[in-house]
């Protein structure tokens, strides 16, 4: 990938010599503007996924049921691996322009678009917020019920508990969580693909159609350097994730 990236093929001869001119091809453009789109579509969902997976998460440790537990991650587990292809049509049949609820509830009149970077986040959400509550999990199931005890004995109110203690505590394993999730989202290629197209900028669909030959031919070089873009962000996303985890493990532990 980084040899490729790194060469421009005369498209006369065919040989290769070595240039930078994938890689500044790949940073600026429309090319720049798809990875920036990648990059916001991933931190919005990446928060939201992991407020909303962590409340769903923390109102399944404190439920009386014990059932319930076994229960939301079974489905969690099998959401989470809903994605790609099957999860856009899924949506399209329900949000699309004639989907079921898009015509019950007329949604159609407010302005709401299936195909838009909103449609994608709600698509993303579907298996992102599952994902993190199993992350999660684990995580609040170390917060120990005698931390909370000595804080009630001290006079401590439920919110200072929280303030002061459960989520330094758990600042580790969340930052970690909503690093896992924003490396999920920014690889995620195949729902985005059949739902939105080109329409809506991200780089792994220009990816796709630089290696496809759909825009210009001979592009498969610059789509490595994309790629490269990629693999640095994700280098970065896991320079940032492990040592989260490690201080995660040695808290809850």
């Amino acid at each position: 990938m980084v040899y490729g990236a790194f060469t421009v093929v005369d498209s006369a001869t065919g040989d290769g010599r070595f240039s930078t001119e994938n890689v500044s091809g790949s940073l600026s453009g429309a090319y720049a503007t798809g990875l920036t789109g990648s990059v916001e579509l991933s931190l919005v969902t990446a928060l939201l996924a992991t407020v909303i997976g962590t409340l769903i998460a923390q109102a399944v440790v404190s439920s009386p049921r014990p059932g319930l537990r076994g229960v939301v991650v079974s489905a969690g587990g099998v959401l989470a691996n809903f994605s790609g292809a099957p999860l856009a049509f899924a949506f399209i049949a329900t949000l699309g322009t004639t989907g079921t609820v898009t015509q019950l509830f007329h949604l159609d009149r407010t302005g709401f678009s299936l195909y838009s970077f909103t449609g994608l986040v709600l698509a993303y959400l579907y298996f992102m917020v599952p994902l993190m509550v199993v992350t999660v999990l684990p995580a609040l199931d170390g917060l120990r019920s005698q931390w909370q005890e000595a804080a009630a004995s001290c006079g401590a109110t439920r919110g200072q508990y929280w303030r002061h203690v459960g989520i330094p505590v758990l600042t580790p394993s969340l930052l970690g969580g909503a690093v896992l999730m924003f490396g999920t989202a920014f690889a995620s290629h195949a729902t985005a693909a059949v739902m939105v197209g080109s329409s809506q900028p991200l780089i792994t669909i220009q990816i796709a159609n630089a290696l496809n030959g759909n825009v210009l031919v001979g592009q498969e070089n610059l789509a490595l350097a994309m790629s490269l873009n990629m693999v640095v962000i994700a280098l970065l996303v896991m320079a940032v994730q492990i040592p989260l985890q490690r201080r995660s493990t040695r808290w809850l532990g």
